[in-house]
């Protein structure tokens, strides 16, 4: 699960999944995916998530104990 992502869309941006769908160009459905880590975005969808939310697009290919180590999750 991709907590952080769940954070930074509710938090930091107060965007719902539809609205960073819409933002991204994909489907809701598709964010949820990404967001459970049931699904990997590709490099292009992975860029455009980042830019909306701002951040690094390379942490959706980090390892997850990696972001929690570092308290970045």
């Amino acid at each position: 699960m991709r907590q952080w992502l769940k954070e930074l869309r509710n938090k930091s941006n107060n965007l719902t999944q539809e609205q960073l769908a819409k933002a991204v160009g994909i489907s809701r459905t598709m964010i949820t995916e990404i967001e459970n880590g049931n699904a990997n975005p590709s490099v292009e969808v992975a860029k455009k998530i980042a830019a909306v939310l701002g951040f690094d697009w390379t942490l959706f290919y980090q390892d997850e104990d990696d972001l929690t180590k570092t308290g970045t999750e």
